[in-house]
């Protein structure tokens, strides 16, 4: 396995679908696309089904897998170069490091699909939809942008639900439930993780949100409620 992961590490170095930690490519990415098309990013894409079943649902758009893991990126950028998929990419690096690749509103549209929930209290800062992160994809986001996070975690969920209602995000659509009421073909694509059913639910859940021009800073009161948010996903 060790042996198997070093040279997918060393095939993917030669990939010309895949950058990792590119200098100066903020605004530069029609020229990696060769293109001037909206872009759409997949955060902690894994193996890349978003990223690949995106880029196939919309040819006239573009798509960028984000993830620090070669080893599973390797399998979706593989892929994309077999089927042709011109409108894909893959960026390796950290999520925390968007800013540096990616110029303001030069992104339309993020899909977070089945992160870690990071249920623990100490990692809720980890969550990829905590206010930390949403205050990083609004440098990139357009004005209006969406987001999408697709998961099977209640927890995070109901979390996500809580931010965007105490930072009054504006909600377009939320779903306890994807294959039972929803019609969405975007939401048909399954990833390897999706399968699993790591947390048991026996559900996918799905929330598509738009950022406010301003993230406000909140006070004391709002605060106390983020954190007793928090610490409810725990036990969830």
């Amino acid at each position: 396995m060790a042996q198997k992961k070093l040279l997918r590490f060393a095939q993917i170095k030669e990939f010309k679908n895949v950058l990792e930690k590119p200098e100066n490519m903020q605004g530069q990415w029609q020229s990696f696309f060769k293109n001037n098309h909206p872009i759409t990013l997949e955060l902690a894409c894994g193996r890349g089904e978003y990223t690949i079943g995106l880029s196939a649902m919309y040819p006239e758009r573009n798509f960028i897998g984000v993830d620090v893991k070669g080893n599973r990126m390797y399998i979706g950028a593989k892929k994309a170069l077999d089927n042709k998929l011109i409108n894909a990419g893959f960026l390796r690096t950290q999520i925390e490091m968007l800013p540096e690749y990616f110029a303001k509103a030069e992104i339309n549209e993020i899909w977070i699909t089945f992160p870690d929930p990071q249920l623990r209290t100490s990692k809720a800062k980890k969550r990829l939809t905590h206010p930390r992160f949403l205050r990083l994809y609004q440098q990139l986001l357009r004005p209006g942008g969406f987001i999408h996070l697709k998961t099977d975690s209640p927890a995070l969920y109901h979390f996500t639900k809580r931010v965007i209602e105490i930072y009054g995000l504006h909600l377009d659509e939320s779903c306890d439930d994807v294959y039972r009421n929803n019609n969405m073909p975007e939401l048909a694509i399954r990833t390897h993780y999706e399968g699993l059913d790591i947390a048991r639910s026996n559900k996918i859940y799905y929330l598509r949100f738009s950022l406010p021009a301003e993230i406000p800073m909140l006070d004391e009161t709002l605060q106390e409620e983020l954190k007793q948010t928090e610490n409810q996903q725990q036990s969830s």
